[in-house]
């Protein structure tokens, strides 16, 4: 099977960023939006599967396993069907040093697409807690939904910047390998065990986040499923849509630009790119 080798994947990331902050602003919003759907329908339902394993000490780990296994769905479907993933999308970096697209550019395209990423992840978060599947398996799903959340914006702030990084060193190097296939398949077979790896590792996903984190703020409204999460009322207290942005979604941001921008992007294109 043919594949790009690693300096034509450095030529191919530069050129899908030129196309990315050339697209028109509603393009980018919209798919990204689409995106933001598509990696929370993997968040929800990778809790569905595993939620039950997550409560038992013995079952832990597989459970992380399983919802790895189910998680990268969604990035199959950012990669295949299409759509505009702020994560990834930190990849633009290589077009910016190649000098194909200015800082201006970047920055704007990386706004758009975490504001539809936002946006989409939301619209999930409310549709599951409007469902009534939060009832999932006695309400363990409600109450594990709660306590993910309650976890994530309990971090110290240098714990989710690293977690961050970590996260998006793989999500990019899932991204950076599906370039390298130039068929359905490889690029399916990338994104699976990659971000299999980052699921079970248990690092910090910024636009998985906008799902797990709102989501669980609006379980806890039920006291039937906060009672099922076994959190305590501290913790629910700590869980509310400022700790989405201070305690979460800006360490675990800045960590998910330098992950992606950083270790891989710019790492790559130093090693690899030809120096004049």
């Amino acid at each position: 099977m043919e594949a790009r080798t690693p300096a034509q994947i450095l030529e191919y990331t530069s050129d899908v960023g030129v196309a990315k902050v050339q697209r028109g602003k509603q393009g980018q919003l919209i798919l990204a939006f689409l995106a933001g759907a598509f990696i929370a329908f993997a968040s929800e339902g990778s809790n569905m599967a595993a939620c039950n394993l997550f409560n038992n000490p013995d079952t832990y780990g597989l459970g992380k396993v399983l919802a790895g296994a189910v998680f990268g769905t969604g990035l199959m479907l950012v990669v295949v069907a299409g759509g505009e993933l702020f994560t990834g999308n930190t990849l633009i970096m290589v077009g910016l040093l190649d000098r194909k697209l200015t800082a201006g550019k970047l920055l704007s395209n990386w706004i758009t697409v975490y504001i539809g990423n936002f946006i989409g992840s939301l619209f999930i978060a409310y549709m599951m807690n409007q469902s009534g599947l939060f009832n999932s398996g006695g309400n363990v799903l409600g109450g594990q939904t709660i306590k993910i959340a309650a976890y994530k914006t309990s971090l110290p702030f240098h714990s989710a910047f690293f977690l961050g990084i970590m996260c998006n060193w793989l999500v990019c190097l899932a991204v950076w390998v599906s370039y390298a296939a130039k068929d359905v398949t490889g690029k399916l077979l990338a994104c699976f065990f990659i971000i299999g790896l980052f699921i079970t590792s248990g690092f910090e996903h910024s636009v998985a986040n906008m799902y797990y984190i709102p989501a669980g703020i609006w379980a806890k409204a039920n006291a039937v499923w906060a009672d099922a999460s076994h959190v305590l009322p501290e913790q629910l207290e700590n869980l509310n849509w400022l700790t989405l942005f201070t305690k979460n979604l800006i360490p675990v941001t800045l960590g998910n630009i330098v992950g992606g921008a950083g270790l891989v992007g710019a790492f790559y294109w130093l090693s690899l790119k030809p120096k004049k």
